[in-house]
């Protein structure tokens, strides 16, 4: 399983302290509103978005629901293709997998597309740890590299970063990873890309190795298929002899046919594009065997689980698996707009990784026991999810799961958990409510009570209750309950 960020405390402290720090809010106000605005314009061009998006979720439920036929028919795809096939487990066993290949070419640095896999399982840390350098390319992962920091989106890692701040980075960092930032930079945004393209430049053209992820993995052919922006992913597809990829299992798709859907939704959900500017699609080996033409010589595909048939025994969580990373929850939450990705102390922070990073690594440590209560549920991350996935309704089931404990699977066991701690006086009100709605005239009474009794509300709750009411008021109580309404207005008709 991955860990949380070390020494990461609970989402409510983490984002007590972020939202006390104004530069970050600003930053992160003025980039969400832009990007989801643009998304909006984008999904707005489409006609047929709410068929896509059913037709996503459909394909990814079928996908799902026979996981391993399509699993084996893509490691038997790429096989033919040239390629080599490894499964990982976990982290640990993926990291080893990758460490080896590394070594076993003799190389001692790796160039690398950006990747929430490999974030996920640590995999800089651990080449670190042999010997090995991984020089990140994409943009903004370059900037969360070289200012020793953590990601915080799942698009743009950097969100959290303004242009000065960049601009400070590379003119310090730069040196120390290779050719430095150009004298006198500036903050201009196009000073920056220029000084990230001839740093990285000299290290494409020098890498024999590359590590990346996938979006989606086409079972019918085995090709991989990786979308971006920049064009540092087509240079480290093509350019290095060897070719490492590490892939979710949850990315495999049917057909080739099924891109036809993905295509269209993930760009205009991610970056708000009618398409992307660099889709590259490589199946087995490059087109010359690596000799003269585009393509590696070897390529390696590792296929990670590390949680994910766990989360899939889980009939309300599993939907989770059927996310793309587009990001869109992130820049319409307003929980993410104010506390920002790195409370979340994952790699995938925001709604979706509120419901996923709890599946993946499991309910027992204070931070991923408070992820499935850091949102509103107000729905506005399952309006814009381009697969439909219900994210209100995995919170609500993992708020439960949290609170009540009970059965789960983990590891591909099937345990019962214990509630987490600080939920007594939750479960107590939860059987108090139980008891009440199971009981009419119960229910009536207190109705017609709490009416009579309504001046003598308080305008605040006392214990646990309190911090909900030193930011909002009390609605007022009634003066009747609805059921006698009804009767008086309608009397005893149906």
């Amino acid at each position: 399983m991955t860990t949380a960020h070390l020494g990461m405390p609970s989402f409510p402290a983490a984002a007590r302290e972020a939202v006390r720090d104004g530069v970050l809010r600003a930053n992160l106000r003025h980039a969400t509103h832009t990007i989801r605005d643009k998304r909006a314009r984008a999904v707005a061009e489409l006609a047929d978005w709410d068929r896509l998006r059913a037709a996503g979720a459909a394909v990814k439920d079928h996908t799902l629901r026979h996981l391993d036929h399509y699993l084996l028919q893509l490691e038997a795809a790429v096989t033919a293709a040239g390629g080599t096939v490894h499964w990982a487990v976990d982290a640990d066993e993926a990291n080893r997998i990758v460490t080896e290949l590394v070594r076993a070419t003799g190389e001692r640095e790796v160039v690398k597309v950006k990747s929430m896999a490999t974030q996920e399982i640590g995999l800089n840390e651990a080449l670190e740890a042999a010997g090995i350098t991984a020089y990140e390319t994409d943009l903004a992962e370059l900037i969360v590299q070289l200012g020793h920091d953590r990601p915080s989106h799942i698009l743009v890692p950097a969100i959290h970063r303004n242009r000065a701040e960049i601009r400070d980075i590379f003119r310090t960092e730069m040196g120390r990873w290779g050719r430095p930032a150009p004298d006198g930079l500036g903050d201009d945004p196009r000073e920056l890309a220029e000084a990230a393209r001839l740093h990285l430049r000299e290290k494409f053209l020098r890498a024999k190795v590359a590590v990346s992820g996938a979006n989606f993995m086409v079972a019918e052919t085995g090709t991989m298929v990786v979308l971006e922006s920049e064009g540092n992913g087509r240079m480290c597809l093509t350019l290095p002899e060897t070719l490492i990829s590490v892939v979710g299992i949850e990315k495999v798709v049917p057909t080739f046919r099924d891109l036809e859907i993905f295509l269209q939704t993930l760009p205009r959900s991610s970056t708000a594009e009618r398409m992307n500017p660099y889709t590259t699609m490589w199946t087995g080996l490059g087109p010359a065997r690596g000799t003269d033409g585009d393509g590696p010589a070897a390529f390696h595909l590792v296929l990670l689980d590390n949680g994910r048939t766990d989360t899939l025994a889980d009939e309300t969580g599993r939907q989770a698996l059927r996310c793309i990373r587009c990001s869109a929850c992130l820049n319409v939450c307003p929980v993410y707009e104010r506390a920002g990705g790195h409370a979340y102390g994952s790699v995938y922070p925001g709604p979706i990784g509120a419901v996923l990073s709890p599946q993946l690594r499991g309910t027992g440590s204070e931070i991923d026991a408070s992820l499935p209560y850091a949102s509103t549920l107000c729905g506005a991350c399952y309006e814009v999810c381009p697969v439909a996935i219900d994210i209100p309704e995995i919170l609500v089931h993992l708020r439960e799961r949290v609170a009540q404990g009970g059965p789960v699977t983990r590891d591909g066991i099937r345990v019962r958990i214990r509630p987490a701690h600080g939920h007594t006086a939750e479960r107590a009100a939860m059987r108090a409510a139980r008891l009440l709605l199971d009981r009419p005239a119960a229910l009536r009474v207190g109705e017609r009570l709490l009416a009579r009794a309504r001046r003598l509300a308080p305008r605040r709750l006392p214990g646990p209750g309190r911090a909900w009411t030193d930011t909002r008021d009390l609605p007022d109580v009634p003066a009747e309950s609805f059921r006698d309404w009804w009767t008086r207005e309608r009397g005893t008709q149906q």
